[in-house]
């Protein structure tokens, strides 16, 4: 069995990246499609059937809404899940760092070990 390979910490480590969580992106996406629209919390929450309260809520990100709440605004705002979730993703894979070649001592001349961060 072959043996690790070490990977030692640089002289400054960098503070760890926090991902955003899921329910403030959601929240986010929702609040700037319904601006797109031009339309009022009381207008898609009502189409929604939900509270003018629990959908402001959503937005702010304070509350993470059910896979049928967040259909029913989706949809309220003529969207789909797949659009919310794509498009969630597309702005999480543009805001993310790529890998970098980090030097590992024995890895010898000209040649470095890819390191990711899980």
């Amino acid at each position: 069995m072959a043996e690790p390979i070490p990977f030692p910490l640089p002289e400054s480590t960098p503070t760890r990246r926090v991902d955003p969580l899921w329910r403030h992106l959601v929240g986010e996406h929702l609040r700037r499609r319904r601006h797109e629209r031009g339309e009022r919390l009381a207008d898609v929450a009502r189409r929604a059937g939900v509270s003018v309260q629990y959908l402001s809520e959503i937005e702010r990100g304070l509350k993470e809404p059910s896979s049928e709440i967040l259909s029913a605004v989706v949809g309220a705002l003529d969207g789909s899940l797949l659009e919310l979730t794509s498009g969630i993703a597309d702005q999480l894979r543009a805001a993310a760092p790529t890998p970098t070649a980090v030097p590992v001592r024995g890895a010898g001349p000209g040649r470095a070990v890819l390191a990711l961060a899980a």
